[in-house]
């Protein structure tokens, strides 16, 4: 048996791709697996690390704005994306595959297109709320549509087509033990505070976690505080946080790294996560059921992220602040009021764990089953 999954661009694309194919991979030992990406440095880390092999095929996104550049972008989107469905029927002729998943980016939708086109099954899965471009265009021909929540099913022309699921999450942010996870990561007694915003990171969220590392300082560290920086801040914010007076060798309470490789067993042992609002991302928190501070990035389409942020919160698991009113002491004052108040935090836990579809990758397995099945 041989199944391809497509997506790229960002982790909430990759991540509930391998999450799926680890389940898959449990069911069905034999399997071949073959992941294709747009070339994003993420997957191409990602992928591989999680022990399954990638082809890349370039594409773009269509840009809405109207003005030349975009044009000009737009017209070589389109280019990329009918020589991509070539080379993916070119790759699918080869490796023949009996089902072809997508968990979005733009790479998947010509792998989508291209498997349909020679009768395999396909099905999209959607982590957002209102749907983004690449399923909206590949709805309306993939077998079927699989969506996080209730509501989205009214996005959809042909809801017949469409399953709720939940979100695909890998069962070690389900599973992992706080007391294991500390130990591993060789933390002391004191409230671990965590923070990631994205895998190329925002500038404006680092040079305000920096900010928080000097209130944390000038406070006496009374948090352990891990940070995956991202990509992009990588480059610069060693040295903001040099200047900020923080010393990334003596002071040991502050933890800089480039990407959390071991996502699950930091946040399992974090008592606050500090993040954006990405789907997968609200997912992973919900699964590990850590209470969370939420910033969502007001640079999305359609505000999915405040909306993904708001369905944490609804319930009491999450604290929501917006990007134009964020603060470090504003951050620093609900860290506070989370770890200091054990009754808080336990509702927090509790109304995240309610929220989340602990088998979502298992019931995704099961339609890509029956998929299989009526072909």
């Amino acid at each position: 048996m041989n199944v391809v999954f497509t997506c790229g661009g960002t982790g909430g694309h990759i991540n509930p791709a391998i999450a799926i194919a680890n389940i898959w991979k449990e069911r069905c030992p034999d399997t071949k697996f073959l992941f294709v990406g747009g070339g994003d440095e993420l997957e191409q880390e990602l992928v591989p690390k999680a022990g399954f092999e990638l082809v890349c095929v370039p594409a773009y996104g269509i840009r809405r704005s109207r003005d030349l550049q975009s044009m000009k972008r737009n017209m070589k989107a389109v280019w990329l994306t009918v020589s991509g469905i070539k080379k993916c029927r070119k790759i699918f002729k080869e490796f023949k595959p009996d089902i072809v998943v997508g968990t979005g980016g733009y790479a998947s939708f010509q792998a989508l297109a291209a498997g349909k086109s020679m009768g395999i099954p396909t099905c999209v899965h959607e982590s957002n709320a209102m749907p983004g471009m690449t399923t909206k265009m590949a709805s309306k021909f993939v077998d079927k549509v699989l969506v996080c929540f209730p509501e989205s099913v009214k996005h959809y022309k042909d809801a017949s087509r469409v399953e709720v699921v939940g979100m695909p999450v890998r069962r070690e942010f389900i599973y992992t033990e706080k007391a294991q996870a500390r130990k591993e990561l060789g933390l002391d007694q004191r409230p671990v505070v965590m923070s990631a915003f994205g895998s190329q990171g925002a500038m404006v969220m680092n040079q305000t976690m920096a900010e928080l590392f000097r209130l944390e300082k000038e406070a006496g560290f009374p948090y352990q505080h891990i940070h995956a920086v991202g990509s992009f801040g990588w480059e610069w914010m060693p040295k903001l946080v040099a200047e900020k007076g923080i010393n990334l060798i003596t002071d040991t309470a502050i933890t800089m790294k480039e990407y959390l490789y071991n996502m699950p067993t930091v946040m399992a042992a974090a008592d606050v996560v500090i993040s954006r609002a990405g789907a997968s991302t609200c997912n992973e928190i919900a699964a590990s059921g850590t209470p969370c501070v939420l910033i969502p990035s007001p640079n999305v389409t359609d505000n999915h992220q405040e909306k993904n942020a708001r369905a944490l919160e609804k319930p009491g698991g999450a604290v929501v602040i917006l990007e134009k009113d964020c603060t470090a002491q504003k951050i620093f004052d609900e860290i506070k009021a989370i770890v200091e108040d054990p009754k808080k935090s336990g509702a927090m836990q509790k109304a995240l764990h309610s929220i989340v579809v602990p088998d979502s990758a298992e019931r995704v397995c099961d339609i890509m089953q029956m998929l299989m099945k009526q072909k």
